[in-house]
């Protein structure tokens, strides 16, 4: 625990300051993410994650990005599960650096979840690989897709306010940054992809799942490292999980 969030403040003081001091022509917009995420039980170790996010430009006016995942949990123990999944995501040009064109991407992704409690503290710890394909370069409408690698690391805290526990009815207050770092050949400037910062209330409204209004700034690393945005976006998430083996038993 001390090893990883020491490791996660280096990160942020040092990496964080580094990346906003190479860029030099930023961008500032405003979006609007409206989100949808379930963890289905099909036994008592395998779920399915499903996953849809409406991401839009201009608070809610045209289209930014419509992102679809899927994934099969699986839970080792109560601290640590681990995810396959696939994504489908369609980007559109949007803001004051726009692409030229629309363009699809598929997306392989495999992560490991690591959730601690402290006190009233409720900890996440995600490491997430992602394999992309995507299409034309991600800069025009073409056919052919070139392959792209990146890691993601993001740290959560949940901290329950009504209650001492996340249990029904209990509001909380949700904060996490998210750091996106690419590897691999298929890429020149930009190994620091994007920064999230991320804070949040919550309703805890059942056993099966809360919502959060919120407020993200999404910094994204253009192709070019010269270029950058600073999104400010609003966050609506819905999460609700279905339990299946109630219904098979």
């Amino acid at each position: 625990m001390k090893v990883l969030m020491r490791a996660f403040i280096i990160t942020s003081v040092i990496v964080l300051p580094m990346m906003c001091y190479a860029q030099k022509q930023i961008s500032t917009q405003y979006h609007g993410w409206y989100m949808y995420f379930g963890n289905h039980k099909l036994t008592d170790r395998i779920s399915l994650h499903t996953e849809y996010q409406w991401r839009r430009a201009d608070w809610i006016k045209t289209w930014q990005q419509s992102l679809l995942r899927l994934g099969i949990d699986y839970k080792i123990n109560d601290a640590v599960s681990v995810t396959v999944g696939y994504g489908n995501i369609i980007t559109w040009p949007y803001g004051d650096q726009p692409l030229p064109y629309k363009f699809n991407e598929h997306r392989l992704w495999e992560q490991a979840v690591v959730t601690q409690r402290v006190n009233r503290f409720y900890l996440n710890h995600r490491y997430r690989l992602e394999q992309r394909w995507l299409q034309g370069n991600g800069t025009s409408e073409e056919n052919t897709y070139t392959f792209r690698e990146r890691v993601r690391y993001r740290f959560l805290i949940m901290y329950p306010l009504n209650h001492p526990d996340l249990v029904p009815k209990t509001f909380f207050i949700s904060a996490y940054d998210e750091i996106f770092s690419q590897f691999g050949k298929n890429f020149k400037f930009n190994y620091l992809d994007q920064n999230r910062l991320y804070v949040a209330l919550g309703y805890q409204y059942s056993s099966h799942g809360n919502i959060q209004v919120g407020y993200l700034n999404q910094y994204v690393v253009k192709g070019n490292a010269i270029q950058a945005e600073s999104n400010h976006t609003l966050q609506v998430g819905l999460t609700y999980n279905f339990d299946f083996r109630k219904h098979h038993s």
